[in-house]
């Protein structure tokens, strides 16, 4: 079987979720398939985080003219050539044309729901238009729809009032460098970051859904009623929409005690959450949540919300805040700062819970999934 994957991100240097999502599963398929032939189409970048095995090509696809012009002109010209049994596009979008059986990864509709865009960049918004032309045309063209969570595959089916037996649900994992680390060897990596004895880790930025706003309330009203309160330290926000957001919510009194590094590198973040006294995962929306698992692996407590898609892959078992309720998120952050067996039995439930989660897992499905589709496209011609 010849089967394209398109991985057009996976070699820019600041990645994101869905990007470590193809690139882990792509070194996982390497691993379990040594017969089946892959092509592997990325964009050029400055991160050549993939090399290729006897049975796995690389092609580096260049184009002018930013993703749109990538993906539905100079890809389908590439596959035209190429002829592999099957395209998996995997990252919510995919070429409107194309001549061979299709596989979509659409990690969440996020992006086709009404919510506020006050705080989204002008390149979130240009994606989300482009996405909301392009999907709900693609979608009839795929054999097969991939998404993470059962969560996301009802509100998918339901949304977009589409056949269940198209969709299917194929958990993500995390990644093998996310383990517990003392803190004496996060040292060196964290003060790099913030220079403090302890102190809270929150992945926030600009998108409503992160919930950055009110988890800044949750953790004023911690700091006022800590006797010893750990900093708070923001991957991806700057410190001029910090000062905003506190001025605008009347927050300024925590301003010195909230520390913005901007973007953390994947490779530190394990220091950084082994170090972490907690880690705030409390977003309004989400369709998986990776860093609850990496989180969980490093052995931090972990505080996430108990609505979408987070209850399902954090488990019965976690601390499950309502996001709107900042003095709910409060009253965790001081249960687990005051109460010892609560934080060693949350740190337990999460290593615990992790083990249900690999990108190995991850690979065998897709692998059980390409090897279906593409024998049932074989016996119909």
């Amino acid at each position: 079987m010849k089967i394209a994957i398109e991985a057009q991100r996976i070699f820019r240097l600041n990645k994101h979720g869905m990007d470590f999502v193809v690139l882990e599963s792509i070194r996982q398929l390497q691993q379990i398939d040594h017969e089946n032939e892959y092509f592997i189409i990325v964009a050029p970048g400055a991160d050549v985080c993939l090399t290729e095995t006897p049975n796995f090509h690389i092609i580096i696809l260049k184009s002018s003219g930013g993703y749109p012009v990538w993906e539905q002109i100079a890809l389908p010209r590439l596959i035209n050539n190429l002829k592999p049994d099957l395209l998996h596009c995997t990252s919510n979008t995919a070429p409107v044309n194309i001549s061979v059986p299709l596989i979509i990864t659409l990690h969440d509709i996020i992006f086709l729901e009404k919510q506020q865009t006050v705080n989204t960049s002008f390149y979130q918004r240009l994606g989300r238009i482009y996405r909301k032309i392009i999907v709900p045309v693609i979608l009839g063209k795929c054999k097969k729809i991939i998404t993470v969570s059962n969560f996301e595959k009802e509100r998918i089916a339901n949304y977009l009032n589409l056949d269940r037996d198209k969709l299917i649900a194929i958990y993500n994992g995390f990644s093998d460098h996310f383990h517990q680390i003392s803190r004496d060897e996060c040292l060196s990596i964290t003060k790099k970051y913030i220079n403090a004895d302890k102190y809270i880790f929150f992945l926030g930025n600009t998108d409503p859904k992160k919930n950055t706003i009110n988890t800044l309330k949750a953790y004023a009203q911690y700091v006022e009623q800590s006797a010893d309160p750990a900093k708070l330290l923001i991957a991806d926000l700057n410190d001029e929409l910090l000062k905003r957001y506190l001025i605008e919510n009347n927050l300024t009194s925590i301003e010195s005690m909230v520390i913005c590094p901007g973007y953390i590198s994947n490779k530190d973040l394990p220091f950084i959450y082994s170090a972490a006294d907690t880690f705030l995962y409390t977003s309004l929306r989400e369709s998986f949540g990776i860093p609850l698992l990496e989180a969980m692996a490093c052995g931090t407590p972990v505080i996430t919300s108990d609505r979408s898609a987070l209850p399902e892959i954090a488990g019965s078992g976690a601390i499950l805040a309502n996001p709107t309720n900042s003095s709910d998120i409060a009253a965790y952050l001081l249960k687990l700062e005051t109460n010892p067996d609560f934080r060693l039995k949350t740190i337990q439930y999460g290593l615990e819970r992790v083990k249900l989660f690999s990108w190995r897992n991850t690979a065998v499905e897709l692998l059980k999934l390409y090897t279906n589709i593409i024998l049932q496209d074989g016996n119909k011609k």
